[in-house]
């Protein structure tokens, strides 16, 4: 049986850990512009393809700056559809994918920009029996804009 003094105990460590999260997001280096060289990035082989990590860093303006490029194998989803409270871009570079968008499924090819708003369900797999690319920029804004004044 779960007694208060044991929730109390969950409560607490879990506040401690979030702080602790907290203090060293907020103590990463903000991000100065830079160019992120195709040929000089690693390349992570996943079990659906591959990725190459950008950056995930703080910026002057945003909290967090994420991006990646993931390549799919012939029709295979990146992860199940799933939703979170930032934002994304999906740039696609080649090959044809199928994405999910507002609860309905749309296959887009090279060039097709995909805005994936704020906890919206969304996802995305490769359509096609030729590898797919695509840039993914998240980020999560500490809401920069003040109320106007009355």
């Amino acid at each position: 049986m779960i007694t208060r003094r044991d929730l109390l105990v969950a409560l607490l460590s879990t506040t401690a850990t979030l702080a602790g999260v907290a203090t060293l997001r907020s103590q990463q280096p903000v991000m100065g512009s830079r160019v992120f060289d195709f040929a000089r990035l690693a390349e992570t082989i996943t079990a659906v393809g591959s990725r190459r990590d950008l950056v995930r860093a703080p910026t002057a303006t945003l909290d967090e700056l994420e991006m990646h490029i993931t390549s799919l194998n012939a029709y295979q989803p990146a992860h199940a559809p799933h939703q979170h409270p930032d934002e994304e871009l999906i740039v696609v570079k080649e090959g044809t994918v199928e994405v999910l968008v507002n609860g309905e499924t749309q296959t887009v090819g090279p060039g097709s920009v995909v805005f994936q708003a704020s906890n919206q369900l969304h996802g995305i797999r490769n359509a096609g029996a030729a590898r797919a690319t695509y840039h993914v920029i998240r980020w999560i804004s500490p809401g920069m804009l003040a109320k106007k004044p009355n």
